[in-house]
């Protein structure tokens, strides 16, 4: 079996130049600047309830990234919701979730969206990640990104995942198969920065399935709208990514690959992006740092509504926002599968995979479907999922072990306690508890989470990093 140590230098410098050159030709169209600034006909009618006087730093700077979550930010700043709260904000585009995350680090910006596991993986210094005193304010969405595969994996008898009817071991054996039949440039997948849920979803549902990820198949990073053209040139096979960027790839859009899975499907309810800042804009600007925090649950509140889903979907195809708009007119093609819940797998045998469903993504209100917690939201941030997330950042290598402080990183990275204390000012529900328990139906394999032990949660998988190697003496 070729491992992931055999790669040839000359065949990793050749998939990593089709990657670098792909990126750096397509980051001509993406690194103009679109920033939404100033205000619009419909903020300035919003009547302020904070006066910019009131806070520390009124002007600030917020990041995005071109894909469906950034439509809390572009609905805060377009509805006036930023204006309301005092704050004069300046959107600031994002080539990638790396500049994203490293505008804050580096004081570029004042808040962005962040994916899950970066705030984790930097306080506690993980591979890959820049060690750095991050923090979460509240949870942007939850779902809204999915799995996608090429068209070569179709031919090969892959398909999504909901056509298994739960049988990893036969996905299993296909996935396997396909990848021991590929030469080493060909068993590439990509995701969008290494601390991303999306890559310890791959590695996940590769191990759950039989298939071990650090020995089949490889993960490069690369930034959301760059998949597909990634994809069309043979730089990989595979990635997963945030909507409108799966989307685009179906018959009928790119017509490259289909949908494999959405998230949902590998851990039912969790979160995709944070509003992150750092420690220090926390201390220094307490009243700014909440008006933000108002504004941005205010703009999530508004994209959950079923009524304003349509709006919200049209709204972010503009250039300043995912830019996503088609030159056939059909302004939300790309964008309203993955916000109105019309979701369409794909696949290249002329079959509807259509999916209607309230749970694609979610902003603020939690579907019937999910697990229920009482004064639950979607925005909330439950100490526990960061753990989860260290879980797997220890499953894969990036750290040696889980922390023995993990409950005290959870706390000083998720601030649930001013999350907590903003909810009430602004009266809505809030669970009085930090942790839950995920029940095993919310996995694809099945294997629940209990954050009371998470060693023994990590202990209990057969494929990490750091398992046994068996010595036999003959």
């Amino acid at each position: 079996m070729t491992t992931q140590n055999s790669w040839t230098r000359r065949e990793f410098l050749l998939g990593a130049s089709a990657t670098a050159t792909t990126v750096a030709l397509g980051a001509c169209n993406i690194s103009a600047d679109r920033s939404a600034s100033g205000l619009t006909e419909e903020a300035k009618a919003i009547e302020r309830v904070v006066k910019p006087s009131e806070l520390e730093k009124p002007d600030i700077t917020v990041g995005y990234v071109p894909v469906n979550d950034c439509a809390p930010f572009a609905i805060a700043w377009k509805k006036g919701f930023f204006h309301k709260y005092g704050l004069n904000v300046r959107l600031n585009r994002e080539a990638s979730w790396a500049t994203s995350r490293d505008g804050l680090i580096f004081g570029r910006l004042d808040a962005s969206p962040v994916v899950s596991g970066a705030v984790t993986n930097a306080r506690i210094g993980a591979e890959g990640a820049r060690h750095a005193p991050l923090c979460a304010g509240m949870v942007i969405h939850r779902h809204g990104n999915a799995m996608t595969m090429n068209r070569d994996m179709w031919n090969f008898g892959l398909r999504p995942w909901q056509e298994y009817n739960g049988n990893l071991e036969a996905f299993g054996q296909q996935f396997r198969s396909y990848f021991e039949r590929q030469p080493n440039e060909r068993k590439v997948w990509a995701v969008v920065l290494s601390s991303a849920i999306y890559e310890y979803f791959v590695r996940y549902v590769a191990a759950a399935a039989g298939v071990d990820p650090l020995k089949e198949f490889r993960i490069i990073i690369v930034p959301p709208p760059q998949m597909v053209t990634n994809v069309r040139i043979g730089a990989m096979q595979a990635y997963m990514v945030a909507e409108p960027w799966n989307t685009r790839a179906i018959t009928g859009n790119a017509g490259i690959g289909f949908t494999f899975a959405q998230g949902k499907e590998v851990w039912l309810g969790h979160p995709d992006r944070l509003l992150g800042v750092m420690e220090s804009f926390i201390n220094e600007n307490p009243k700014t740092y909440r008006s933000l925090l108002k504004a941005m649950i205010e703009a999530c509140q508004y994209c959950s509504k079923p009524e304003n889903r349509v709006e919200v979907a049209q709204l972010i195809t503009e250039r300043s926002f995912t830019g996503a708009k088609p030159k056939t007119g059909a302004i939300d093609k790309f964008t309203a599968p993955g916000i109105v819940g019309n979701y369409n797998y794909g696949g290249f045998d002329g079959k509807d995979r259509t999916v209607k469903s309230e749970d694609t993504t979610i902003f603020y209100d939690l579907p019937p479907n999910l697990p229920q917690k009482p004064g639950g939201t979607s925005t909330f941030l439950w100490r526990s999922e960061s753990l989860w997330l260290m879980t797997q950042a220890a499953r894969w290598g990036q750290i040696k072990e889980l922390p023995k402080n993990a409950d005290q990183l959870a706390a000083q990275g998720w601030r649930t306690d001013i999350y907590r204390d903003v909810a009430k000012e602004i009266g809505i529900p809030c669970p009085t508890d930090d942790y839950k328990v995920e029940p095993p139906e919310a996995f694809i394999d099945k294997k629940g989470f209990d954050p009371s032990d998470p060693v023994g949660y990590l202990k209990s998988f057969e494929i990490r990093a750091d398992r046994p190697v068996p010595i036999y003496f003959g």
